[in-house]
C-alpha cells in the first residue's frame, strides 16, 4: 500500500476506482455510496447534504492518517478545513459560476459564445451554478424564457448565444501553469424535452476528427491559464464554423473511467504527481475505444435484481431495494473495442441485458 487517500464528494466512486488502482487504501464520503464504491474503500460515509462534508471529514481525520485528501463534484470550491491535494478552492470558486467562466475566457480572448442582452432571441440558458447541463435550455421567445424562470424562480442564470455542433471534452491534467491533454472525447446528451435535455449521458474516447490536434493543444492554453492543479475537464462544442469554448470543470470528470480504460493511465497518480509540479512528458496515446452510457429509469422503479454479475461491464451498481425516481441514474454501462463501431457494439448488447432486468422492476 502506498498510502491512504480520503475522497469526498457528491459522487466519487470513478475517483475511489482510480485511487485503489493506483495501489491506495481509500475512504470515501459520498451521497450515493453505491454498491461498487464499497468494493475499494476501507471505510465509507453517505450524507444527505453537502453542508455536512466538514464534519465527516473531521471525523474521518480524528480516526486515520491521510497522506491526502481529494474533493469530486459538489465540493470543489467547499472549505473543509484541510488541505486539499488538487487546484485551490479560490481558483476552483471561479469555474463553479458560469458567470466566472464566461469572464475567464473572455479575458483570455478564448472562443466562447457571447452573452446575449436581455431581450434578444433565440437564447441558450444556463443556471450560473450547477454541473452536468442539468436545467439548461433553449428559448425561443420571451415565452419560453418565462416558463424557465417560473420553473426556476430565483435561480440566477446566464443567456448565450446558442451553437450548434458536436458536445466534446478534453481531460487535462495541469500543475497551475503548464498542462497535458489526456484525451479528446465525445459527449452524449441525454435529449427529449424538459430540464434534463442537456443532461450529461455518456461520452466515447478517443474522438478524432479533423480539428482533434487544435482541440487538444486549445485544451491545453486553458488549462495553463486557469491556474487549476490536478485534473480538470473542457467542454467545447464542435461547430461548422469553428471550435467555441463552453466550460471548464475544476474536478475529476465523469470520463474519468472510458480516459484511463482508453490509455491505460492511471489519472489519480497524474492528479498527485501534478500537486507536485509533474507533468506526463507527453499525451498518452489510445490503446482501445472506451465508451460509458448512463441508463436512466423511465418509471419509478425499486431495484430488485443484484446486478453485479454484469461487472465490469456497469459500474454505479445501485444495492437491491434502492428506490428510483423516473429519470434518475439507475447505473452506467460500458463498452471496448478496437474502434468506436466495436465498442458501441459491447456497449448495446450490456444494454439489453441491464434492460432485461429493469423491465421486471
Amino acid at each position: 500500500m502506498k498510502g491512504r487517500v480520503l475522497v469526498a464528494g457528491f459522487a466519487t466512486r470513478h475517483v475511489v476506482r482510480s485511487v485503489y488502482a493506483a495501489g491506495y487504501e481509500v475512504c470515501a464520503i459520498d451521497h450515493f455510496c453505491d454498491q461498487d464504491l464499497t468494493w475499494y474503500t476501507k471505510e465509507h460515509q453517505t450524507f444527505e447534504e453537502l453542508a455536512e462534508l466538514p464534519e465527516h471529514i473531521t471525523d474521518f481525520c480524528s480516526r486515520y492518517t491521510f497522506d491526502c485528501i481529494v474533493t469530486t463534484s459538489g465540493a470543489e470550491d467547499m472549505d473543509l478545513g484541510r488541505t486539499v491535494c488538487g487546484t485551490p478552492r479560490d481558483v476552483a470558486a471561479r469555474f463553479c459560476t458560469k458567470t466566472g467562466i464566461q469572464q475567464f475566457f473572455e479575458e483570455h480572448g478564448f472562443p466562447v459564445p457571447p452573452l446575449l442582452p436581455e431581450g434578444e432571441y433565440p437564447a441558450f440558458i444556463k443556471p450560473d451554478t450547477g454541473a452536468g447541463g442539468w436545467r439548461n435550455t433553449f428559448a425561443a421567445s420571451p415565452d419560453d424564457e418565462a416558463a424557465w424562470t417560473d420553473c426556476w424562480p430565483d435561480t440566477p442564470y446566464i443567456r448565450q448565444m446558442p451553437v450548434e455542433g458536436i458536445p466534446c471534452s478534453v481531460s487535462c491534467i495541469a500543475d497551475g501553469t503548464s498542462a497535458r491533454a489526456l484525451s479528446l472525447n465525445r459527449q452524449f446528451n441525454r435529449g427529449g424535452e424538459g430540464e434534463r435535455r442537456f443532461g450529461f449521458a455518456g461520452a466515447v474516447t478517443p474522438f478524432q476528427p479533423a480539428e482533434r490536434e487544435s482541440i487538444l493543444t486549445l485544451a491545453e492554453d486553458i488549462a495553463a491559464k486557469s491556474g487549476c492543479i490536478g485534473s480538470l475537464g473542457i467542454d467545447f462544442m464542435l461547430t461548422d464554423d469553428g471550435i467555441r469554448t463552453i466550460e471548464i470543470n475544476p474536478r475529476f470528470q465523469a470520463t474519468l473511467d472510458i480516459v484511463e480504460m482508453s490509455t491505460g493511465a492511471n489519472i489519480f497518480e497524474m492528479h498527485r504527481n501534478a500537486a507536485s509540479g509533474i507533468l506526463p512528458a507527453s499525451r498518452p496515446g489510445p490503446v482501445m475505444t472506451a465508451v460509458r452510457s448512463i441508463i436512466f429509469a423511465d418509471r419509478d422503479c425499486v431495484v430488485t435484481d443484484d446486478l453485479k454479475s454484469l461487472h465490469p461491464d456497469i459500474a454505479d451498481i445501485p444495492w437491491v431495494g434502492t428506490e428510483i425516481e423516473e429519470g434518475g441514474a439507475v447505473l452506467s454501462v460500458y463498452g471496448r473495442g478496437a474502434d468506436e463501431a466495436e465498442a458501441l457494439a459491447a456497449l448495446d448488447k450490456t444494454i439489453t441485458r441491464v434492460y432485461r432486468y429493469m423491465s421486471r422492476w
